[in-house]
């Protein structure tokens, strides 16, 4: 593949043979993407129906319905990804599959990251300024507002509109991937605008991707936490251990694949020409299918966890997810700031 100046997609290099341990792993990730992509069409299809179409239009509601919606779009990509990971990266499914389906896990992936941090902020105002939200957190600002983490998603995939296409090797397999043939007129151009783009995309994925918004999140729910003790707001341990399951689950999908990713990225050069660090290789796989794994876990970390789920489960799923996804704000006409901490403290007890 060298030849054609073309580069795997998320450091997934293909090799030529096995090394130690390589089938294993395989089948690890196989079975993880085959778990979040069950789980993550159930969950999220059903946040869309009760968010969407069972519930009144709110600021949580809202929320949630994006996140449902950029995880349902990921993990209905999940199948493609499955079938040219079984086929040693081999890509069956044409050119314009190729291009899209990269799009979509791009947006999607960066997206409901974006989203995350933003659903920590709000519930970060909420706590810190509930007179300001209880009079100024309103949908047709959230709708607005909202809208930005889908553009900085979509800008972020120029790199894939651009570079990604499919390509095929001497022998006539057919493989998606980066291509830098036709950009540069001589080997050394074409390598070096490979190794800019493809470092650039490295550094774009671990600090706009993943850095940024894990501070976003850790951050606001420090600030939350140490809000809640201050002004005894928490009846039980249970809202505070919520509030750090969801951090943790986050960053446990995340930053093993963002560490690999990262390092693949340092040592780009030795990996891709000098076939050096096949483990980071190797390890890509099994943390790229973890980090998916996120997309899935969000119906459970921020709705059904949130509301005692199992409990309700039996008795109406449905009214279940309304209740969880419900904002409850208990507003009366005293807008003091008693009443609106109240709502404040009802907004975190529906996490």
């Amino acid at each position: 593949m060298e030849t054609n100046f073309s580069f795997p997609l998320n450091g997934s290099h293909e090799m030529f043979y096995d090394p130690p341990g390589y089938t294993v792993v395989l089948i690890i990730s196989l079975v993880i993407l085959g778990i979040t992509f069950v789980l993550g069409i159930l969950g999220n299809g059903l946040v869309i129906w009760v968010a969407g179409f069972r519930m009144p239009r709110t600021v949580t509601t809202l929320c949630y319905l994006n996140l449902a919606i950029a995880d349902f779009s990921f993990t209905a990509t999940v199948p493609f990804l499955f079938v040219s990971m079984v086929m040693r990266e081999q890509w069956p499914f044409g050119w314009f599959l190729c291009k899209l389906v990269n799009i979509v896990v791009d947006i999607n992936l960066f997206g409901s990251v974006f989203l995350i941090a933003f659903i920590a902020l709000d519930r970060c105002i909420c706590v810190l300024h509930p007179i300001w939200a209880q009079n100024h957190r309103t949908v047709g600002l959230a709708t607005k507002v909202i809208i930005a983490p889908w553009i900085l998603a979509l800008v972020l995939t120029f790199q894939v509109l651009i570079f990604v296409t499919t390509i095929k090797d001497p022998t006539g397999n057919t493989y998606c991937t980066f291509n830098f043939g036709s950009w540069g007129s001589t080997t050394d151009e074409k390598i070096k605008v490979a190794i800019t783009v493809l470092t650039a995309r490295g550094i774009i994925r671990f600090i706009i991707g993943f850095s940024m918004p894990m501070s976003i999140v850790a951050i606001c729910y420090g600030l939350i936490a140490a809000r809640m003790h201050k002004k005894n707001m928490i009846k039980s341990s249970r809202t505070l251990r919520l509030l750090t399951a969801v951090v943790a689950s986050f960053f446990l999908c995340w930053f093993p694949f963002q560490l690999m990713a990262l390092l693949d990225t340092i040592w780009i050069k030795e990996i891709l020409f000098e076939g050096k660090y096949e483990i980071v290789t190797v390890l890509l796989l099994p943390t790229s299918s973890l980090a998916f794994f996120n997309s899935c876990l969000n119906p459970i970390l921020y709705v059904f966890v949130g509301q005692d789920f199992r409990k309700r489960l039996i008795h109406s799923l449905p009214a279940s997810l309304e209740r969880a996804l419900s904002e409850d704000s208990a507003q009366t006409s005293d807008t003091t700031t008693k009443s609106a901490s109240l709502s404040a403290e009802v907004e975190l007890e529906a996490m």
